[in-house]
């Protein structure tokens, strides 16, 4: 599983929450060398100098309670011997080796530093000069809740920085979201009104390049569809006019008529699949609707009445359909499945819910058709081996796979072990 996001949305907004979190790392430090410590430094030696002032006439390091009293009274500060300096809170106290380490050097001996916390900060030092006496220093303005505003600041920004970034990142994307559904609506034959040409400018150079394919897209297809049309025009009119020559032929030329007829009809089949190729009903609108009502209506019309064909059908999720063309593909399947087959059809109707997917599949007894041939079968004018017939254009089962595509789904076709071939049809539940 990727943990990494793979849009560019995602990778922008990454980007700029680790730059913002090492650019706060790099305050958050910065911060803590040129003003914690150096605040943290003076702080100490202020406090060694006022442990030096307490011992700076005693030469036995002992104080009279009196003088102790007294000093108390006028500074604050207290020296108490260790037994009442656990009992007014140095056992409350916590240990600092560095503060110790650092008030050592200051004394010039062995110091222990500990302080508690409670309405105010008390020092509590064992200097080196008495060391079974412990100095209290209290101190103010030390409370927690002064690094609070530092916190919340640096909260601050980098929220506002995360949801300007995100902003960012969406209005910049807004476009390339536009311009892929207008390329999906182009893959499926839909062309889109001309995108709005807004962003940056390789946003917008970008969008006027998809504009102007799309339009060149449109017109080739427009024209394709003209040709086409007059081909089908001028070639149908000779057909016509040999129709009704072959009518007025002798009895003795009957044989010549039906063929004559035969080839006729041939030719505008082929003509017909010509056309529905290049249309493949790109007009028809995608509508919800349920597969087994449609694949059973489907039926009905497909269905000689010398052949049996099964429907079995599985509850499915109504999903967006071109009604028209997805008949015409079940009809194409089911007619192939006629013309190459004598035994029974079965058709199948599903759902895939790990590919979130519905399907229909049209499975007959046939001869199936070569493994390595079935790729190749999807290509216009492209036939199957003998086994299957050849006649016809070769453009049944492109025909299928175009109105697939457009349907953002998948046609497959698949010898089964049971022999005979299945095609099976997979639409996405939505598109």
């Amino acid at each position: 599983m990727k943990i990494l996001p793979r849009s560019a949305f995602g990778q922008t907004v990454l980007l700029i929450g680790l730059l913002l979190f090492l650019n706060q790392m790099v305050i958050y430090i910065t911060f803590s060398l040129y003003v914690v410590q150096p605040h943290q430094q003076q702080l100490n030696q202020l406090l060694a100098k006022q442990v030096r002032v307490v011992f700076i006439d005693i030469e036995d390091a002992n104080l009279s309670p009196k003088m102790a009293k007294a000093f108390h009274h006028e500074t604050g500060i207290g020296v108490y011997r260790e037994f009442d300096a656990l009992r007014l809170g140095l056992a409350d106290a916590s240990f600092y080796p560095m503060i110790s380490e650092e008030m050592s050097e200051l004394l010039g001996g062995p110091a222990e530093v500990r302080i508690s916390h409670g309405d105010e900060y008390l020092f509590w030092i064992r200097p080196p000069q008495a060391p079974h006496l412990w100095v209290q220093i209290p101190v103010d303005g030390m409370d927690k809740g002064n690094f609070s505003p530092l916190v919340f600041f640096l909260l601050v920004i980098g929220l506002l920085s995360i949801i300007g970034g995100w902003v960012f990142v969406r209005q910049l994307n807004r476009p390339l979201k536009s311009l892929q559904r207008a390329a999906e609506d182009v893959g499926r034959g839909d062309f889109p009104e001309p995108l709005r040409e807004g962003g940056t400018s390789e946003i917008m150079a970008v969008t006027q390049a998809f504009n102007h394919m799309s339009k060149g897209i449109k017109q080739l297809e427009d024209d394709r569809n003209l040709l086409m049309a007059g081909i089908s025009h001028d070639l149908r009119t000779p057909l016509t006019r040999i129709r009704l020559a072959s009518e007025m032929m002798n009895e003795q030329d009957a044989f010549l008529k039906e063929g004559i007829e035969t080839d006729i009809d041939d030719m505008n089949n082929i003509i017909d699949q010509f056309i529905d190729y290049i249309r493949h009903d790109s007009k028809d609108k995608a509508e919800v609707g349920d597969l087994n009502v449609l694949v059973q209506e489907a039926l009905q019309i497909e269905t000689p009445p010398d052949r049996e064909i099964t429907f079995h059908p599985e509850e499915c999720p109504k999903i967006p359909i071109r009604h028209v063309a997805m008949k015409r593909v079940l009809a194409n399947l089911v007619q192939n499945a006629i013309r190459y087959t004598s035994d029974k059809i079965e058709v199948f109707t599903g759902v895939d819910k790990a590919s979130k997917t519905v399907f229909f599949t049209v499975s007959d007894h046939g001869d199936g058709i070569p493994d390595e041939d079935i790729d190749r079968l999807f290509q216009p004018f492209t036939q199957g081996d003998t086994a299957r017939g050849t006649e016809g254009s070769g453009l049944g089962l492109a025909i299928i796979k175009r109105i697939v595509d457009t349907h953002g789904g998948k046609v497959t076709l698949s010898n089964k072990t049971t022999g005979g071939l299945e095609a099976k049809v997979s639409l996405p539940i939505s598109f």
